[in-house]
């Protein structure tokens, strides 16, 4: 993707952090049924090769895996907070009038070279972790363990795993840093303000924090 310098972010720490907040990803591939693309819910772990290694799982009916063996690199896409941006937002638009508007995103690109796995101990593994990423916030928390062992054992039988070295990686914060001061400002505070058709509070912070 295109990223301006003010908009380059490349601290590991803050990329896996995005994608961890926003799991649901999309898998990009261009094998031998062309391009295909498939939005499957991916955990990243940081600390196994060079940028960490993403594992995920799709139903066995889904076609797309079968196209991994076929893929030297593939692409999955992270989509964080994102909304529109009023130019009536800038103190700019009443000095000059020379604003417009834009869409305000968060980003990362992740690429590596895809493989399938059929291995039941690992898919028990994926379940498990993906489960615990989610439901580990619950007050009474949900587990695979919860459900009849045979109904899982089934179920594993319906799914294939996908797990993805990463071999590069980027992401793009996008968040009025090319604005005045007085501009991002404005940014936040219409973001923030509950009576704007385009208010979003998740938005206004990510907005807040990139404010230098």
């Amino acid at each position: 993707m295109y990223i301006p310098a003010s908009f380059r972010e490349s601290d590991p720490a803050a990329l896996h952090a995005l994608m961890r907040a926003h799991p649901l990803a999309l898998l990009v591939t261009h094998g031998p049924a062309g391009l295909m693309a498939s939005p499957v819910p991916f955990l990243v772990y940081p600390d196994e090769g060079a940028h960490g290694v993403l594992r995920a799982h799709v139903a066995r009916a889904n076609p797309h895996w079968r196209e991994l063996a076929g893929v030297a690199e593939c692409l999955v896409v992270f989509q964080g907070e994102a909304g529109y941006v009023s130019p009536s937002w800038y103190p700019t638009k009443a000095e000059t009038g020379r604003v417009v508007p834009t869409w305000n995103y968060a980003a990362v690109h992740a690429w590596g070279r895809p493989q399938a796995v059929e291995d039941a101990v690992w898919l028990r593994r994926q379940l498990a972790d993906l489960t615990h990423a989610q439901e580990g916030r619950r007050p009474l928390p949900w587990a695979v363990d919860d459900a009849p062992a045979d109904f899982i054992d089934a179920q594993l039988k319906a799914i294939v795993g996908i797990e993805i070295p990463i071999a590069r990686i980027e992401g793009k914060w996008k968040m009025s840093q090319n604005r005045s001061p007085a501009d991002r400002a404005g940014v936040v505070r219409g973001l923030r303000d509950a009576a704007d058709p385009h208010h979003d509070g998740p938005l206004a912070d990510a907005v807040d924090a990139r404010r230098v």
